[in-house]
């Protein structure tokens, strides 16, 4: 690890502060607030519990995990082999020598983080399904990705890559076999997969290692003394350095960096599986919060013959309601990011809600003209009063639901967004970014998954 740059350590503290407080939060009963832990929530929960633990674990660990992908007989475990400097893995041309994934200890000179190196079967072997699942499950663990590819890259390569980068972890695509094929360059290997991605969903990795991990043997002509002469195949070996240096590189300057930011995706999904699990096991409840506070506006903006302080009541009334959702569900949410809940909600669902504003003060206005010339002095003007306040009251008590229903959605999905979520800890991460590094190159599709 480079020591002179102190970022890494602080986004590394960052994230380990945001995961303890996330576990100490959604593993307490005070998150509940009033409302008695559900036993049936409490069971849904568990096991996005222990995966927001194993994302501090990871932490904890300092051990960065790289993983090697690709079809059969495209030399992944001969690439670990390489890396490695010794032959650990079996390797073979038949298919299917990995029927496993494997990991072994790697360690890099001068670099105080544990490395684990796994080699895992081919994506496209027979019983292809359990072990493409079992090879995504390795991923979602990585923290940094090697896909090696030997030859001309094929359809199902090119498919293969672009599902791995969707989980949203740094990638070196890997060229084996260049000895095999010595006018492949980082061109040609651009063209190739331009031409497979027709323009859709295009994926082109800026790190790509050329390597030949396991070269052919070579035919060499001894000449002894006295003019005999001898032919024998001899071992090349391995072209591994340049993978070697890149690996070395970005471990060096984003080790933290790589483990903080796996460990928060990994925290994000467990969240939002939380808000998700409660939010459907707590629906009964929070339908009759969302109709509580419903009547309660429709009645504080019917009744309140003064224009603005209706309108005034209804909005600490949409505030208090999704305030006591959060409660409900047992979300993390401030004041501050209620109220900022409510603009998002207002934005998103804007023309409804623009609409009971404006009905609103229309009636609202009217409302407040009418009691000002005498409403209960004049049955014609009490009539007219009761009319405005009952249309008013209504279009308000909807305007609640949908602010609910709404504030229902964005629980779900912006739970994360809280001070010590998640999703917050990855932004703030990713804007101290330096340029010149893989997680800077691969920001714009980690901020498009917050």
């Amino acid at each position: 690890m480079n020591e002179s740059n102190p970022k890494p350590r602080e986004e590394y503290k960052q994230a380990r502060e945001s995961l303890q407080r996330s576990l100490s939060w959604y593993s307490s009963f005070r998150r509940h607030h009033k409302y008695r832990p559900d036993v049936e929530v409490q069971a849904a929960v568990r096991q996005d519990l222990q995966a927001l633990k194993s994302a501090l674990d990871k932490l904890d660990r300092k051990v960065i995990k790289i993983a090697a992908f690709g079809l059969v007989s495209r030399g992944k475990s001969a690439v670990v082999n390489a890396l490695l400097g010794q032959k650990i893995l079996t390797t073979g041309p038949l298919h299917g020598v990995t029927q496993y994934p494997r990991s072994i200890p790697w360690t890099i000179p001068n670099c105080e983080m544990a490395i684990e190196l796994i080699d895992t079967p081919g994506l496209d072997e027979i019983e292809g399904q359990a072990r493409a699942k079992m090879a995504r499950d390795v991923a979602y663990e990585a923290d940094l990705i090697l896909f090696i590819v030997a030859g001309d890259v094929t359809r199902t390569e090119y498919e293969a890559l672009s599902n791995l980068h969707q989980i949203e972890k740094p990638l070196i695509l890997v060229f084996n076999k260049i000895d095999l094929y010595p006018d492949t360059d980082r061109e040609e290997i651009y063209r190739q997969l331009q031409e497979l991605s027709q323009g859709n969903n295009a994926y082109f990795p800026d790190e790509i290692a050329l390597v030949s991990a396991e070269p052919q043997p070579v035919q060499v002509r001894i000449e002894f003394p006295g003019g005999q002469v001898k032919t024998e195949w001899e071992e090349s070996p391995p072209q591994i350095e340049e993978l070697q240096k890149m690996i070395t590189k970005i471990i060096s300057q984003e080790g933290n960096t790589l483990l903080a930011i796996s460990a928060l995706f990994q925290a994000k999904k467990a969240q939002e599986n939380i808000a998700k699990k409660t939010i459907e096991l707590r629906e009964k409840e929070a339908e009759e919060i969302i109709w509580k506070y419903a009547k309660y506006k429709a009645i504080a903006v019917g009744i309140n013959p003064v224009f603005f302080l209706d309108i005034l009541g209804g909005a600490i009334t949409d505030f208090a309601l999704i305030n006591s959702l959060a409660k409900l569900y047992g979300l993390p949410i401030t004041n501050y990011q209620a109220g900022k809940l409510w603009r998002q909600i207002f934005v998103s669902s804007g023309s409804l809600l623009l609409g009971e504003l404006a009905i609103g003060a229309v009636l609202g206005v009217g409302k407040s003209a009418t009691a000002i010339i005498g409403a209960f002095e004049n049955p014609g003007a009490f009539t007219a009063y009761s009319g405005a306040a009952i249309s008013q009251g209504a279009i308000a008590g909807y305007g609640a639901y949908a602010v609910g229903k709404a504030a229902q959605k964005y629980l779900e999905q912006g739970c994360s967004w809280g001070s010590f979520g998640a999703k917050t800890a990855i932004k703030n991460i990713l804007d101290r970014t330096d340029p010149d590094t893989i997680i800077y190159r691969l920001q714009q599709e980690l901020r498009e998954n917050l």
